[in-house]
């Protein structure tokens, strides 16, 4: 019987690629002089609205259960602050979900995210360049769940949009923008319309 201590750690393949690959690339193309001050992603946060909650509460453990399988981490409940009738809303009722995973899941995510989900979306050609916030992080909205292969469609009851928050440690939006391209992240090319 193998004792655990003699298992090695597992390094995620995209956080390999970032040292070994995207630090030298981004220090060559803006000149840091530390490999510290190299921007890198700090964490990946994950927000699931849940309205349908309000008629079925199961709604919320089949969420938590994609979520979880796409994350790789439990995700928490969100509930209403506070109660407004108008939307049928009372105080404490669960309103969403939430996940922010870092480190090695983080770079899991990313990677299932880039090379699986991504291209999985129907018509896809690429995410928004303009959805930076002015700090350095990234958000995108997805419209469904079912893009990630975690997720059994026989048991899914329904598609969940989800939105998706990348933080980087980038000090501008082109030098995370940047990151992100070295990383494989899809972004949609110009093509001389809209970007």
């Amino acid at each position: 019987m193998a004792s655990s201590t003699t298992q090695e750690k597992f390094t995620p393949r995209f956080k390999s690629y970032y040292y070994k690959e995207v630090i030298p690339k981004l220090m060559e193309k803006y000149g840091y002089k530390n490999v510290f001050s190299v921007p890198r992603l700090k964490k990946i946060a994950v927000n699931v609205g849940l309205s349908q909650a309000r008629e079925d509460i199961k709604v919320v453990d089949i969420a938590l259960d994609e979520i979880t399988k796409i994350s790789g981490q439990k995700p928490s409940i969100t509930r209403a602050k506070k109660s407004i009738s108008n939307f049928k809303l009372r105080q404490g009722m669960p309103i969403g979900i939430k996940v922010t995973v870092r480190r090695d899941r983080m770079y899991e995510f990313f990677e299932r995210l880039v090379t699986i989900a991504a291209p999985r979306i129907r018509d896809f050609r690429g995410f928004n360049t303009a959805a930076f916030d002015g700090h350095g992080n990234y958000n995108l909205g997805l419209k469904e769940q079912h893009i990630f292969q975690e997720i059994d469609l026989e048991k899914s009851t329904q598609a969940r949009g989800m939105n998706i928050s990348i933080d980087t440690t980038a000090k501008t939006d082109e030098e995370a923008k940047s990151l992100l391209e070295f990383l494989g992240f899809p972004f949609r090319k110009k093509d001389g319309g809209k970007n």
